[in-house]
């Protein structure tokens, strides 16, 4: 179903002969942190990973580069496993990232499954537009508890359920991110939930998260259609 649609798996040559068609590299942005006791540390990570090669089934015109696994997580201070490189060197990262890809590539799409990442994903994108590069930032957003709860859970069920410790998913800090978020700023997450999880888990199930999936990428075609009108109409005929 994927096929052919990872730069990686490309030689130059090749590399240089799709991007000549004119095309989009998408990103996968995420982050390596912890998501409760019951999810792995890869789960933002997967969902770029999977919003980003579905997206490549739909179109043509999309091709998806090698995942960037670490992100801006210090939030998640304090929990084994996490491994968080900070706004500043995120920022760097994706500047000097879409500097080399634009040499290759028209157009860069970053798409996060972290939401810790967007602040200096927006700085890099501002600098880089500046320079006359054309990136775009996708962030998915949808309705559910804000980290580890049933939406996060349900995705990773549909994905890849195996790696999913369904035995040990418990319900953190239930309150309203609104009401949580001053104490989450002076001590991170920590602060708030012993074990991580902001939300309950309860109720998951793969089919929510298919449907969640399949949402995201309806909205995330719409805005590449936004985005780039003109290729849009070139790729499908529309």
């Amino acid at each position: 179903m994927f096929e052919n649609v990872q730069v990686a798996d490309l030689t130059w040559p090749e590399a240089g002969e799709r991007a000549a068609a004119g095309v989009i590299l998408a990103v996968p942005v995420g982050a390596t942190e912890q998501h409760g006791p019951h999810l792995p540390l890869s789960t933002d990570t997967d969902i770029a990973v999977a919003l980003c090669t579905r997206l490549a089934a739909l179109r043509p015109d999309v091709f998806v580069a090698p995942a960037v696994p670490y992100g801006s997580s210090g939030e998640h201070a304090g929990f084994p496993g996490t491994l968080s490189i900070g706004q500043a060197a995120l920022e760097l990262l994706i500047i000097e990232l879409c500097r080399s890809a634009t040499e290759t590539f028209d157009r860069i799409l970053l798409v996060s499954g972290h939401g810790g990442n967007l602040e200096p994903l927006r700085k890099a994108c501002a600098l880089l537009r500046g320079e006359s590069r054309d990136v775009h930032i996708y962030m998915p957003r949808y309705q559910g508890d804000p980290h580890a709860g049933r939406s996060e859970t349900s995705i990773q069920l549909a994905l890849a359920p195996g790696r999913v410790r369904v035995e040990r998913a418990v319900a953190g800090d239930t309150r309203p991110l609104i009401e949580i978020l001053p104490l989450m700023r002076v001590g991170g997450v920590r602060a708030v939930s012993a074990n991580g999880v902001l939300g309950d888990p309860a109720g998951a199930t793969a089919d929510e998260g298919t449907a969640l999936l399949a949402h995201l990428i309806t909205d995330l075609n719409d805005q590449i259609r936004l985005w780039w009108p003109a290729a849009s109409r070139e790729r499908t005929g529309t």
